[in-house]
Order: C-alpha cells, then structure tokens, then sequence
C-alpha cells in the first residue's frame, strides 16, 4: 500500500463503521486525520484515541446543514495544516416502504437522505476542490452503495442518493482533472458494521450472506482498503471509476 505519510484527510461519517475503518487505514500509513462526526462524541473520542500517529483531530459538524460546510473545511485545513484528500463516507438510510408510509413520512424520509447522502457530498466537494485548486491537486473519495445499482425498494431514498452520488463523482472527476483533482467512487454491498450486526445475528443473517458466493459480507476494512487504492498516487488514470466491494453478490454489466 503507498504511504500516505503527513497527507491531511478529512473522512465524513468518521468514528463508526466503515468511517473508522477509513480513518484507521489513513492513519496506519501516516496520514493526519480529520474525523467528522454528528452527535456521538463518545464514539469520536473512542475512535480518535486508538488511532496510529500523531496530528489527529475530531471536528464535529452536522454535515445535512449546507452552512456548516465553508468553516467545516476551514476549520480541518487550520487543524490539519491543509487537504489533501475528502472521503464522503457518511450516509444514513431510513425505511420509508412506499405501501405503508405516510405522504409525510416519505417526504421526510426524502429530505434527510438527500440532504446527507448527496447534498453534504457536493457541498463539501465544491469547498474542498476550491482549497485543493489553490494547493496543486488532491483527492475525492465517495462511499457509495450498491444498493444504487440494484434498487432499495425499502428506502427509496437511500438508493437514489446513491446513484446521485455515483453520478457526482463522475462529474467532479472530469470537471476537476485539470485542476490536478482525481475522484473515484467505492461502492459495498452489505457491511459488517455496528449498525448491520443486529440483521446479520437475526433471522435475515443467513440469506444476506448467502447472498454473495463467498458466503459472507465485506468486513470495513476492505471497503476501506479501496478507498486508499482510490486516494493512493499512481491511480490518477483510475478518475470516475466506481469499484464494487460486494462479493459478486450484485454484478452490473
């Protein structure tokens, strides 16, 4: 794996899950990270006391909240001493099923997913590529699902922020590359997560690993190992790709 020794990152979603992972990974090969987190300052502390290295910080900002953005990215830049690399991993998905959910339900269900699934991906995209242009280059990294490919029929919502996601980072990718910005996308299926452990322990468990023929899903740090690959120099050719960390149990053609 390249070093990514004394690079500034910025992981969104930072302290849980694949988040941590991500964070974790950075930091192994060197990194000063910047965790994003929401509320769970627990879970950040947690988080950023059993990373490697030095140059750290938590930097806790509701990301749905466009106007939080300009000093979220002010604030990683001052603390980092720069950035040179923004992982859009964080991401929410509420059950909104069309057959049983109120008007209102689904219009909520809508607005929150969008608004921190796609929108806080663009805005902190549109802030980090500006600081990025003033400073020579840099990376985008998105989480996305595959849940954009297949369809979520269950949080609609969900999987058509995804799909917006992948479609962002396509733009970005080839609206950026001549500013030296590269963006790729990673896009898991089911995870092993905190949030996943209660259905993959209950009566779902089987049939979701069944579903991939390895008969398991990703563990976080593979999805987090494709996001370094994505973020590493050497993969500037690699601009707008999407990668599946699925297990081959979703193949699009």
């Amino acid at each position: 794996m390249t070093s990514f020794k004394n690079k500034c990152v910025l992981v969104s979603g930072a302290t849980r899950g694949i988040g941590r992972a991500i964070s974790q990974a950075f930091a192994e090969q060197g990194a000063k990270v910047a965790l994003n987190f929401r509320s769970d300052l627990k879970s950040a502390e947690k988080t950023i006391s059993n990373l490697t290295g030095d140059g750290h910080c938590l930097v806790q900002t509701d990301i749905s909240c466009a106007d939080n953005i300009p000093d979220l990215i002010d604030t990683t830049t001052g603390k980092l001493g720069g950035l040179d690399i923004l992982v859009n991993n964080a991401g929410i998905g509420i059950y909104h099923p069309i057959a049983t959910s109120s008007y209102e339900e689904w219009q909520k269900a809508w607005q929150q997913t969008l608004a921190t699934n796609l929108f806080a991906a663009s805005n902190l995209s549109f802030c980090a590529a500006k600081t990025m242009m003033d400073n020579g280059g840099g990376r985008i990294v998105n989480v996305s699902s595959r849940g954009a490919f297949r369809g979520e029929p269950d949080k609609p919502a969900y999987g058509a922020s995804k799909a917006g996601l992948n479609a962002l980072g396509q733009s970005l990718a080839i609206a950026l590359a001549p500013h030296n910005i590269f963006v790729g996308t990673v896009a898991p299926g089911f995870v092993e997560t905190d949030l996943a452990a209660e259905r993959l322990a209950g009566p779902e468990g089987d049939s979701i690993r069944a579903q991939s023929p390895l008969g398991r899903v990703a563990r976080a740090e593979e999805v987090a190992r494709a996001v370094l690959f994505l973020a590493a120099d050497g993969s500037e050719f690699m601009t707008g790709t999407i990668i599946d960390v699925n297990g081959a149990s979703y193949l699009r053609t």
